[in-house]
Formats: C-alpha cells, structure tokens, sequence
C-alpha cells in the first residue's frame, strides 16, 4: 500500500538533515505506534519552535538519548496534528509541505486550513 499525501498523490520526503518522521526514514508516514499523528510536515519557524515549547512540546532542545538535535528555523520536520492546530488556532502556525504530509492529517486538520499555510503549491493555475 503506498502512503498518499493530503493532495491524493504519492507521500513525498519530508526531511533528512535532520532525519524527520515517526519511523525516522524522512517521510511522515504513520501507523498504529504513532499514537501523536506525526504527519504534518512543518517548515519551522521561531515563533512556531517557541510556541511550541510553550506548550510542553521542546522542539528546539537536542535530545542526543533520542537521537534528536534539536530544530532550528527553516528544519523540515513531522509535527503532530494535534499541537500543529494548536499553534495555527494561536496564530504561531509552521509553513505547510502538503505534497509530504500524510492524508491521516485530515483525521485532526481541514485542507483548507493546511492550504493557508502551504508553501509548495501555486496558488492556481495562473500561477504554474
């Protein structure tokens, strides 16, 4: 079964430097361990890395026992839904690669909410 992206097509790599997803193969694939829904691939931002620690997630700090380096602004990375709508409804939402996040974001997330945010699509096809 291949793993579809929230546009109905193939899911494509999130990230590798550093190494993103749940399963830590770059991509924001899922399955039944990944309780969180790490299947929103985030373009990070200050704001975004701040807000989020505000809220017990640090995703800035390395966790070297994880094999985790900490994000800087500009990481791709594969957040939760959950805290990403925390952040979008806080106004501190990351940019959005939607060609890499995984459809089971749309479990937790409107499209349309993903699409505000999105950074690899054209707005229409004026634009391509």
């Amino acid at each position: 079964m291949v793993d579809r992206n929230v546009l109905g097509g193939s899911l494509e790599p999130c990230g590798t430097d550093p190494v993103t997803g749940f399963y830590r193969d770059g991509c924001c694939t899922t399955g039944p361990e990944d309780l969180g829904s790490h299947t929103i691939c985030a373009v990070v931002t200050a704001e975004f890395l701040e807000h989020q620690r505000s809220i017990g997630n640090d995703l800035g700090t390395p966790a070297p026992h994880y094999g985790f380096p900490g994000l800087v602004p500009g990481d791709r990375w594969c957040v939760t839904a959950a805290n990403w709508l925390r952040s979008h409804y806080d106004g501190m939402a990351a940019f959005v690669v939607l060609a890499s996040t995984h459809e089971r974001a749309l479990e937790i997330v409107p499209l349309e909410i993903l699409r505000e945010h999105a950074v690899d699509v054209p707005l229409g096809p004026g634009d391509l």
